[in-house]
C-alpha cells in the first residue's frame, strides 16, 4: 500500500538526517515531501558547513496532515530551532499526534516535541545536548540507539540511521497507533 510522508524541515537541517530517511522510505514506494515554512528551496547543513539544497515539495500553509501518513522530522542544530518558532509547524507536528500517526524524530528534531507539548511521560532520545529540556518537558530520555514509544520513533545522531530508518518504516507499516497520545 503506497504511502504519503510529510518530512518537515528548514534551513540547517543536517543533511544525511533528511536524506537517508527520504531515500528510506522512497525504497519502500512510498512518497515523501519535504514541508517547509516557504516555496523555492532549503539548504542542508554537514560537517559544520552549509552543503547541499533541497526543493520543499509543498509550503508548510498549504500542507495538511490529513494528507499524510506519518511525520519525519530531521535535526541538525539550525532546523529545530527555527520551526519551533512559527506556530504553524508546532500545530502541524501536534496535529499527528492528534491523529495517532506515527512520527519518527532524530538528533535535534525531537525539540519541536517540546512546544508541540506531547512528551509526557513518552520514552525518547536524541542528541545529548537536548536530553534536559525533554525531560523538563515530562520525557524519559535514555540513551539508545533507537527508542520506540507508542508509534513515536526517536534516534541520537546520524550514526543512529539505519536502526532509525527501519523503525521508521516499521512502525509507518503498522498505521495509527491508539496509544499515540498529545
Amino acid at each position: 500500500m503506497k504511502k504519503n510522508i510529510a518530512i518537515l524541515a528548514t534551513n540547517g537541517f543536517e543533511e544525511s538526517e533528511l536524506s537517508s530517511p527520504k531515500a528510506y522510505l522512497e525504497e519502500q514506494g512510498w512518497n515523501a515531501d519535504i514541508i517547509s515554512l516557504k516555496s523555492g528551496t532549503i539548504k542542508s547543513w554537514k560537517d559544520g558547513n552549509w552543503s547541499k539544497e533541497y526543493n520543499v515539495d509543498v509550503v508548510l500553509d498549504q500542507a495538511n496532515e490529513a494528507d499524510y501518513d506519518a511525520l519525519v522530522l530531521p535535526g541538525g542544530v539550525i532546523n529545530p530551532d527555527l520551526l519551533r518558532r512559527e506556530e504553524a509547524a508546532v500545530n502541524f507536528v501536534r496535529s499527528f499526534f492528534e491523529s495517532k500517526k506515527p512520527v519518527a524524530a532524530i538528533c535535534h528534531g525531537p525539540q519541536i516535541l517540546v512546544d508541540a507539548d506531547v512528551l509526557q511521560g513518552r520514552k525518547v532520545t536524541s542528541f545529548f545536548s537536548v536530553k534536559n529540556d525533554l525531560i523538563n518537558a515530562g520525557a524519559q530520555w535514555e540513551d539508545s540507539e533507537v527508542v520506540v514509544d507508542n508509534g513515536l520513533v526517536t534516534s541520537r545522531n546520524p550514526n543512529d540511521l539505519p536502526a532509525f530508518n527501519k523503525k521508521m518504516v516499521e512502525e509507518i507499516k503498522e498505521g495509527k497507533h491508539e496509544r499515540q497520545r498529545v
